[in-house]
């Protein structure tokens, strides 16, 4: 990771309120494209900085909830196919995860001279830790929407018992007669499948509308970063127009001391022309007078 980089993540990693000083600070011992890369950093609101302040300082506790996330996901996914899963196992062990998560998250805040509300933290940390693909974790500035596989909680397999008699031959119960739930296990698996295919739906639907969140994001951070340039050229435009005027008005000033000047030298000529021509009249008079 560059130097820059690191000095980024710290931004994130302090007391929320010393944020935009600390930036700013940076952005001054920058220049060109990396000056205005750190101007445009967006400050996070306080749900996303106590994110951060879990990722960056308790990353045990936060890499045991996206693990427990993880292991929820796959779990409610076996169940969509049919397959043994033990999802409420799965579900406890992330509920567990997520209330140390925010215990812990909450700690942090206080600790940074911040206060985080309780449930709107939970649903930011069990949002996160349900999405397939997170942003990258430390500097989150916004809140997340729910990427669709929270849809999946409490999703269950199809029950072993169901299972065992949709299975069962029929002519263990003797010849005409059907298997309990025969009938009705196509309609199960239909269920399911169905199930499946509307969360996997929901689920895509939720990630474009992630994505273009993202987007939108981006591009405001993009737009933030190009209003920042757009002022600093009005800055350094309204600077040279400064420096051109007082270089004009020294200008004005050195061309009045040299037309000064000239006036100056030009009446001191003729007041030498003039005592140089009463000094020959005078040695002409006298010269005439001895003439005589």
């Amino acid at each position: 990771m560059s130097s820059l980089e690191t000095r980024i993540d710290d931004l994130y990693r302090l007391p929320l309120g010393e944020f935009t000083a600390a930036r700013n600070a940076l952005a001054k011992t920058l220049s060109g494209e990396e000056a205005r890369r750190v101007r445009a950093l967006v400050k996070p609101t306080v749900i996303p900085w106590t994110v951060n302040q879990l990722y960056w300082h308790a990353r045990p506790v936060y890499d045991r909830l996206v693990n427990a996330g993880g292991a929820l996901r796959e779990a409610q996914l076996a169940a969509l196919k049919g397959q043994d899963a033990d999802v409420r196992r799965s579900a406890e062990a992330h509920r567990r995860a997520l209330g140390d998560a925010v215990r812990r998250a909450k700690e942090l805040a206080s600790g940074g001279r911040s206060s985080a509300d309780g449930d709107d933290l939970a649903r930011m940390l069990e949002t996160l830790s349900l999405m397939s693909s997170p942003p990258a974790p430390g500097r989150l500035t916004a809140l997340l929407q729910p990427a669709g596989f929270e849809a999946l909680a409490g999703v269950q397999p199809v029950a072993p018992a169901e299972k065992t008699a949709a299975n069962r031959p029929a002519q263990l119960l003797g010849s005409g007669a059907t298997a309990p739930g025969a009938d009705a296990a196509p309609a199960v698996r239909e269920t399911a499948r169905d199930k499946a295919r509307r969360l996997v739906a929901e689920r895509a639907e939720a990630q474009r509308l992630e994505a273009e969140r993202l987007e939108t994001e981006r591009l405001a951070v993009e737009r933030r970063r190009l209003e920042g340039e757009v002022r600093s050229a009005e800055e350094a435009l309204a600077e040279a127009r400064a420096a051109e005027g007082q270089a004009r008005g020294a200008l004005d000033r050195s061309m009045e001391t040299r037309r000064s000047a000239e006036a100056k030298l030009e009446a001191a000529r003729r007041a030498v022309d003039e005592h140089l021509s009463m000094v020959r009249r005078s040695f002409r008079v006298a010269t005439a007078n001895r003439g005589r």
